[in-house]
């Protein structure tokens, strides 16, 4: 009895002794190595059109690897090459427009209002002479009053004719007016700017990766109809790669920007190389999805770690274990 007496107060010592060499580690961690748990961010881009239309084509699958600049899906274009048609139709009228005010009138325009003006000078001539003749006349009674009036109406007439004649002469030489000109030039201005816009709306159709990327999810399906920033394709960017984790207050002065950093997932034995990238000046408090040993602190800085070697063994979301060799806290 004695005995078990013995090994059972020999077990509680073991057991008490243990348990203080395990909290003395808990007090003291080991120094010069800082351990955080995080995820790989996940990062998405939902692909959409910019202009509505019937989905023509699909050219990639879920699963697939796109590069920045690969088109993976099309619009019909037919109604939007047609509306360049008529816009560069309507550019074509504006220049004409403006050409003819800039130009002036052609030298027929003005030779014939030349010709104009020598006629009605001619006309005014043998009117006026008949005037000063029924003048004459009438001085000395050999004609009527009656006559002699009708006589001043035709040269009075003669006159308003050749004035006439002679104006537009002068606007024929002159050209048009710089007002009207600037109108037309704005005219071909706005016409341009319409042209732009149809031919960006052509360009459009086409729907273009802005990264590279894997596809996630695949929306919509050939034949559909689509709106404007409808999401047809969902994409899981490949770079950079980064991780999201979290360092408490009292860890917070062991690290910095630019730190160095291990990082290691649950599914591989690889470490991969990163650096540190930014630390969050906004304390916030541990998210619930924060994995850590030490929850004695509320509160938590946010890092976002950039890894430089990531491969496609990293998933998006996936759990990692992020060691940085740092100072001790406290330690200049």
């Amino acid at each position: 009895m004695k005995n078990k007496l013995r090994v059972v107060v020999l077990v509680l010592l073991i057991l008490g002794v243990g348990t203080a060499y395990w909290r003395q580690g808990q007090d003291h961690p080991t120094e010069g190595v800082l351990t955080l748990y995080g995820n790989v961010d996940i990062r998405e881009v939902e692909l959409a059109f910019r202009q509505p239309g019937r989905l023509l084509r699909m050219a990639v699958d879920e699963g697939a690897t796109v590069k920045t600049g690969d088109v993976v899906a099309e619009l019909d274009a037919q109604p939007y090459r047609d509306a360049l048609a008529a816009a560069e139709a309507e550019v074509q009228r504006a220049q004409a427009e403006l050409d003819k005010l800039q130009h002036g009138n052609r030298p027929q325009e003005i030779k014939r209002a030349e010709e104009s003006v020598r006629q009605a000078e001619a006309v005014f001539r043998k009117v006026d002479s008949e005037f000063r003749r029924q003048s004459e006349l009438a001085s000395t009674g050999a004609a009527s009053q009656q006559i002699l009036d009708a006589a001043r109406a035709a040269r009075d007439e003669a006159i308003a004719a050749l004035a006439s004649a002679q104006q537009a002469l002068s606007l024929q030489q002159e050209g048009f007016r710089q007002e009207d000109i600037a109108a037309a030039q704005a005219r071909l201005a706005s016409a341009e700017a319409a042209r732009a816009q149809a031919q960006t709306a052509l360009d459009d159709t086409q729907l273009i990766a802005p990264a590279d990327a894997v596809v996630l999810s695949r929306v919509r399906e050939p034949g559909s109809m689509v709106d404007s920033h409808a999401a047809v394709y969902t994409l899981s960017l490949r770079n950079p790669v980064y991780v999201r984790a979290y360092v408490s207050e009292p860890e917070l002065g062991r690290i910095a920007s630019g730190t160095p950093v291990s990082v290691r997932t649950d599914s591989s034995k690889k470490v991969y190389q990163g650096h540190i990238g930014f630390i969050s000046p906004r304390a916030e408090f541990t998210p619930k999805s924060v994995e850590t040993t030490d929850l004695r602190t509320d509160l938590v800085y946010r890092l976002r770690i950039v890894v430089t070697d990531a491969d496609s063994w990293l998933h998006q979301g996936m759990p990692v274990t992020v060691t940085v060799a740092t100072a001790s806290a406290g330690q200049d």
